[in-house]
Order: structure tokens, then C-alpha cells, then sequence
């Protein structure tokens, strides 16, 4: 068989196509037939897919893929110096699970300068973490309380409550911190902790009441 006409030149091709759909329906035909060698070409694409939906269903594709193969190419991917690649490869090791990401995710990236790279950092550790490092993780999430937009803070947000009591601590410190915005975001995520029913609006509203 030439290179012309490997499956995986054949992926790589119709996920250079102009359509999103086109890339779309590409990435689906390569997680219903998932395949080794179209792990790489899979992992490259999502570094510069600049379309919502077909970066997911890339990352589906992926996950659709056996662990063995795909974890290896993603960790290598933390380290590319395009945000999007590491984004994407976080987000990714999120849903396959598999903890040898753990020990990848380290402080540099739990505090990106790049909001979509840390988020997706804060939303895998928390997933991934085992229960001894529980505490020091909620630890350095609770560094970023009160920054940024409310999307912001609600993503934090929820990676601490996945955290469950072993993100009391730190938020019960936070919580008397002299920093307004600070306090009042430890002391919302502590009422969610308290009462994951209660509407994060609301607890943000209540938080702010002296």
C-alpha cells in the first residue's frame, strides 16, 4: 500500500477539509472505526482545529481509541507551546481518565497564563486527583478565588466541589480572607460544597450579604 492511500493520510486529508461538517463527519469515521495509527494524526488536529464542535468530536474520537495508545501522544502535548494544543490534550485526558495523566499536570499548567489552558488544567486535576493529593490540589485552585469574570470563577468553582471536603480547608481559610472578591467566592463554593442543590447564583448573592 503507498502513502498515498494509508488511512491515516486519508484522515489527515479530509480533516484539512474546508467544510466543518466535512471535518466533522471525517473525525465521527474515525472514532466508529477506531484505528492506531490514526492516534497521531487525531492528536495534531487538535492542536489547530479552530471549530467548537469538531474539536470535540476529536476528542470523542480519541477517547474512542484504546488508552495504551492515545495517553503517551497527549502527555506530550502539555508541553507544545501553542495554548490550543494544550487545552485540547487536558480536556482530552479528562475524559480517557486514565491517571498516568495525573502526574503531567503540574502547577505551570494549573496556572497557565492562558484562562482556556488552566481551566481545562483545574477540570482534569480535580478529576483525576487521588484522595491523598486532594488538599494540596484544592490548595493551589484556591489561589485563583475571586479572579476574573463569573464563567470564570463558576468553572473554579466547580472543580473545587469535585474536590468534595477535601476542598473545605482551603476554602474556609480563603473564606477569611481581607480580599472581597475572594471571600466571597470561597464563601459561595463553601455553601455549594454544603448544598450542591442550591443555584450558584444564589449562593453567590448570599455570600456577598454581611
Amino acid at each position: 500500500m503507498s502513502d498515498e492511500t494509508r488511512p491515516s493520510d486519508r484522515l489527515r486529508a479530509a480533516l484539512l477539509a474546508p467544510s466543518a461538517s466535512s471535518r466533522l463527519q471525517a473525525a465521527m469515521s474515525a472514532g466508529t472505526r477506531p484505528a492506531d495509527e490514526y492516534v497521531p494524526v487525531l492528536v495534531e488536529r487538535c492542536a489547530v482545529e479552530p471549530d467548537f464542535g469538531v474539536r470535540e468530536m476529536l476528542t470523542w474520537a480519541l477517547v474512542r481509541h484504546d488508552a495504551a495508545v492515545t495517553v503517551d501522544p497527549l502527555l506530550a502535548e502539555l508541553t507544545s507551546e501553542s495554548p490550543q494544543a494544550r487545552a485540547q490534550a487536558l480536556h482530552t485526558l479528562s475524559k480517557v481518565g486514565d491517571p498516568r495523566a495525573w502526574d503531567a499536570i503540574t502547577p505551570s499548567l494549573l496556572h497557565d497564563e492562558h484562562l482556556e489552558v488552566a481551566k481545562a488544567a483545574w477540570r482534569t486535576a480535580a478529576r483525576l486527583a487521588p484522595p491523598e493529593e486532594r488538599p494540596a490540589l484544592a490548595r493551589q485552585l484556591a489561589e485563583h478565588l475571586g479572579e476574573g469574570d463569573r464563567p470564570e470563577q463558576r468553572s473554579l468553582t466547580r472543580a473545587l466541589l469535585m474536590l468534595e471536603e477535601s476542598a473545605a480547608p482551603a476554602l474556609e481559610a480563603a473564606a477569611r480572607s481581607g480580599e472581597q472578591a475572594r471571600r466571597i467566592h470561597a464563601l459561595a463554593t463553601l455553601r455549594l460544597l454544603a448544598d450542591p442543590d442550591e443555584d450558584v447564583e444564589d449562593a453567590f448573592d448570599r455570600a456577598r450579604r454581611p
